[in-house]
């Protein structure tokens, strides 16, 4: 559930990702406004400021525009753009750097720690946090602060879309008809109530009932009457989550119709959606990924829908981003998104608010907005 992967300066976003803009100055929201776009440091001041370390170039600043994350109380030191190798640029310029700044695709271990000593706190524009050692961070005395909760909805949104998708077969049936094999072949059998294409009462597992699956569980049961169950690190509050729970991730696919997945990716979860777990689903089961797409054996996924021994599969989420295996592209019970769950205009105002905002925070000595605690 982390932004669109950007893995050098002068990668593009896919197509379809761009976002159109607004004037958003005079938008107010809880994590403040865009007032600090509107008085720019001089470039005296700016020398004067605090840096933030870009280890890789942003894709929010891409998708949504660089601007919009700049503030007159730091300034970004750009280690993409320097054409020295990492580490020496490191150990010259940013031995005193306090803050980083991240993206989902910029991996920080061990190794990054130790060329920057003082670093202090770590903002990451994505909601899952695999791409940081974590264990390591907190040694240290490293704080985080992630994306929180602003991403929930509209993944939760691309979840409950991918499997209506999936389904009903919305995404196969317009290429028929824009191939113009309505006319020539005659009508696409679009699917009924005797097969797995009607949403309605549904069996639905969630694997993570985190934010984001508590968010498709509302979806899915108040608005299209399917029974929910979970799968999750613990077993929720039953006064609060009455939704039953599998232990086991097999049990609770043999047990569903439909498994969409909403976890973060650790090393517990990656390939938690194995052979035996598709097995359970079965040959009337769909898949939904929306987490990460190591948290599935994807070889083995590719060949269960090859064979026909699952009937479907949405997913935003790919183990070898941006590489997807060339099987999928010719299935027509296979709908595909390039890791955009994230992206909309409105969760790109609230992720530029939010990062300036935890960033301010810390030069100001106060509360982070999101910081990351250990459950």
């Amino acid at each position: 559930m982390g932004l669109l992967m950007v893995k050098t300066a002068n990668q593009s976003v896919p197509a379809g990702s761009q976002i159109a803009l607004l004037s958003l100055s005079h938008l107010s929201h809880p994590y403040g406004s865009f007032d600090h776009m509107a008085s720019p440091a001089t470039a005296a001041e700016e020398e004067n400021l605090p840096q933030v370390l870009l280890l890789l170039h942003p894709a929010a600043f891409t998708i949504f525009g660089e601007e919009h994350f700049t503030s007159a109380k730091f300034r970004f030191l750009k280690a993409y753009e320097s054409s020295l190798p990492l580490d020496e640029f490191l150990a010259a310029n940013a031995r005193s750097v306090r803050a980083l700044l991240v993206s989902a695709a910029t991996v920080v271990g061990a190794g990054i720690l130790d060329l920057l000593p003082e670093l202090r706190v770590i903002v990451t524009t994505s909601a899952g946090l695999d791409q940081l050692d974590l264990a390591e961070c907190r040694r240290r005395g490293i704080r985080i602060a992630s994306a929180g909760d602003i991403y929930s909805a509209d993944v939760a949104d691309c979840a409950v879309g991918l499997l209506i998708d999936v389904l009903r077969k919305i995404s196969a049936s317009n290429r028929y008809v824009k191939n113009g094999f309505w006319a020539s072949k005659g009508d696409y059998p679009l699917g009924s109530k005797l097969c797995l294409f009607q949403l309605r009462g549904k069996r639905i597992g969630i694997v993570g009932l985190g934010r984001i699956g508590l968010q498709v569980a509302k979806r899915l049961q108040q608005g299209f009457g399917c029974t929910v169950s979970y799968n999750s690190r613990k077993k929720k509050n039953p006064d609060q989550v009455p939704y039953p729970f599998y232990q086991d991730v097999r049990e609770l696919a043999a047990n569903s119709d439909a498994l969409i997945l909403c976890c973060g990716l650790t090393e517990q979860t990656r390939h938690a959606v194995d052979k035996e777990v598709l097995a359970a689903l079965g040959k009337a089961g769909v898949i939904v990924n929306v987490a990460r797409g190591a948290v599935v054996d994807e070889k083995e996924m590719v060949r269960c829908l090859v064979e026909g021994e699952i009937a479907g599969a949405g997913l935003d989420v790919f183990e070898d981003e941006p590489v997807v295996p060339k099987e999928l592209l010719e299935l027509d019970n296979v709908v595909l998104s390039p890791h955009s769950a994230v992206l909309t205009r409105e969760s790109m105002m609230e992720l530029a608010r939010l990062v300036v905002g935890n960033l301010e925070a810390f030069f100001s000595n106060e509360p982070l907005l999101s910081e990351y605690e250990d459950d």
